[in-house]
């Protein structure tokens, strides 16, 4: 089977172009290929498929098998591997995901995709629609004990479940042993990928991720969009943000009248490669 290692930011996944390959079980696969040992090692698999409703469909599988609803990162590779790779001469697209079609303007630079903006349309703060089990029509500074000490979450979904978690530092952050806690946690139905956010300024904010499924990832592209909403919401920073990842930055931008999320960001291959399947 043929492969194209990608990564947006760090947040690196196998991508198979299914208009050529055949995956018969997608999940396994997932799990192999993303194995850093054994494997080609990524945070997971990405499949793209021809839609019937949009140009493409993304389809993508955690590093644990599992398949997710949508990747912000991935979505822009998905992006720059159509064009790049010749599957269309539009740099205007349409990716459909599990969370909707997502719209996706390219910028190209001597022939090659460098950076994706993607429309990741309108973030969901009622508990029911991310899920998390609580109260009113939003979950908003809201306590959460874990491990015996009482946090404070804001809960949004952009096609996956968030909590953001604000702390005054998250170099020194014990991630591999909070992050399952918060992951695990009775009041996510679904499991939950978690924000630990820094406020650095009215525009800047530094995060660590911990994603269900893979652990702690280098970037998340729809846990940067969540982080934005939440601060916003939270009053602690307004207009565009850079959210800063252990891989690089994001740009987001909520126009809230639209009511829609922006997020641009780079896309890069690593390399191509052939695997026996």
């Amino acid at each position: 089977m043929k492969f194209t290692k990608m990564q947006g930011i760090g947040n690196d996944y196998v991508y198979v172009n299914c208009f050529e390959e055949k995956v018969e079980n997608p999940g396994e696969l997932a799990v192999r290929v993303s194995d850093r040992h054994f494997g080609i090692g990524s945070d997971g698999l990405i499949l793209i498929k021809p839609s019937e409703r949009a140009d493409f469909c993304m389809e993508m599988y955690n590093a644990d098998g599992s398949e997710g609803a949508m990747c912000g990162n991935g979505v822009r590779c998905v992006g720059k591997y159509v064009y790049d790779y010749g599957l269309t001469e539009q740099t205007s697209i349409r990716v459909e995901t599990k969370s909707g079609i997502k719209y996706l303007d390219l910028t190209v630079e001597e022939g090659k995709v460098s950076q994706v903006r993607v429309n990741m349309g309108a973030p969901e703060l009622s508990p029911s629609g991310i899920p998390v089990l609580a109260d009113g029509d939003k979950v908003l500074d809201a306590p959460i004990m874990v491990d015996g000490r009482e946090y404070r979450m804001t809960c949004v979904s952009m096609g996956n479940p968030h909590a953001v978690v604000y702390l005054n530092d998250v170099k020194n952050l014990e991630i591999e042993k909070i992050g399952p806690m918060f992951e695990m946690h009775p009041c996510f139905p679904d499991r939950v990928n978690t924000e630990f956010v820094r406020v650095v300024d009215g525009h800047t904010l530094e995060m660590r991720v911990w994603e269900r499924g893979s652990g702690e990832t280098l970037a998340c592209g729809t846990g940067a969009c969540a982080v934005a909403v939440a601060s916003i919401l939270n009053g602690h920073v307004s207009g565009e943000v850079t959210v800063k990842l252990l891989g690089g930055d994001l740009k987001i931008l909520w126009d809230e009248q639209e009511n829609i999320v922006y997020m641009t960001g780079p896309a890069a291959v690593v390399f191509d490669g052939e695997i026996q399947v």
